[in-house]
């Protein structure tokens, strides 16, 4: 799904007044990385959005970590289990190389964890894992609960809209991307291209309730 580029605020910056590329980047899975398929719990059946694994490669190669950041609430609503979750990562690793750091909430939309994204529990916790200041990391998602997270966090989001993703996520998003590939190119600072106006609408940061209830 094709969107504008927008760009609102973002973290540290170079003195020229763009943003330093990041020292990590954590990655949503379902839809971010991989098609998604709800409740997968079948390694077989993780198929890599285009262009997921040049853009993990072109990171690594610039010396970024890489990490994950998954909501699994089909965990405790007895859909999964978190050894096929567990199975299903390990997948996705195959398919894009190592994770630096794995991180998935298995709680559902009312626990109140710290860790249910868009609460910033999985984020910092990856932040201290990878010895990173959270305004180092990036965050990038599909849904305003990735980027409700970050924000959370004080780390930078980037949004990739798909289908499933709310004009008013888009609308809240600091920046947001056309695909994965574009995403990767403004957190390094390859993209060449003027950001657009964001688009007229609600300025709210929090992701509409249907959103927290996705995944």
């Amino acid at each position: 799904m094709s969107s504008p580029r927008v760009v609102r605020s973002v973290g540290v910056s170079a003195p020229s007044g763009r943003p330093l590329p990041p020292a990590a980047v954590l990655f949503d899975r379902d839809g971010t990385l991989v098609v998604d398929v709800p409740y997968n719990g079948d390694p077989d059946r993780v198929e890599l959005v285009p262009g997921a694994r040049a853009a993990v490669d072109r990171l690594r190669a610039r010396d970024v970590r890489i990490g994950l950041v998954t909501n699994q609430s089909g965990i405790a609503r007895g859909l999964l289990t978190r050894e096929q979750v567990d199975a299903v990562n390990a997948r996705l690793a195959e398919l894009v190389g190592p994770f630096d750091d794995v991180r998935v909430c298995p709680h559902g939309p009312q626990d109140g964890c710290a860790c249910r994204k868009p609460a910033p529990g999985m984020v910092l916790a990856a932040a201290r894992r990878l010895g990173v200041e959270p305004s180092r990391i990036a965050v990038v998602g599909d849904i305003g609960a990735d980027m409700g997270a970050a924000r959370a966090a004080g780390a930078r989001g980037v949004l990739v809209p798909t289908p499933v993703t709310l004009p008013a996520e888009v609308a809240a998003a600091d920046e947001t991307a056309a695909d994965i590939t574009e995403a990767v190119a403004m957190l390094l600072g390859d993209d060449t291209g003027v950001p657009e106006p964001a688009p007229a609408g609600g300025t709210s940061l929090e992701p509409a309730a249907a959103a927290l209830d996705r995944r």
